[in-house]
């Protein structure tokens, strides 16, 4: 079961909503998830795979791509901005340092 973690943008202030765990949403809906996330290109890749796979894709992806967003996001320069439980989960479950 995912879980949710607030992340922000401590340039521009921009806050969104990232998850780790095991992503249901992901293996109902695939590809469609990064879509809707803003991943373009990533959600017409996942797409793809789940395409030539018939839907295999879906099941390993849903154990990785929540952990795979949120380093991609944590890379772009956002940091956590939730509670500090949740927050110490979040770095314990993607296998980041406290900063």
């Amino acid at each position: 079961m995912a879980t949710k973690v607030i992340i922000q943008n401590p340039i521009n202030g921009l806050t969104k909503n990232g998850y780790f765990g095991f992503s249901w949403t992901y293996l109902f809906f695939g590809g469609f998830v990064p879509l809707c996330r803003g991943e373009i290109g990533i959600g017409c890749l996942h797409i793809l795979l789940s395409f030539v796979t018939c839907g295999i894709s879906n099941l390993i992806f849903s154990f990785l791509y929540n952990k795979q967003y949120m380093t991609r996001m944590l890379e772009k320069g956002y940091v956590l901005k939730d509670s500090e439980g949740v927050m110490n989960a979040a770095r314990m479950k993607l296998g980041i340092a406290k900063v």
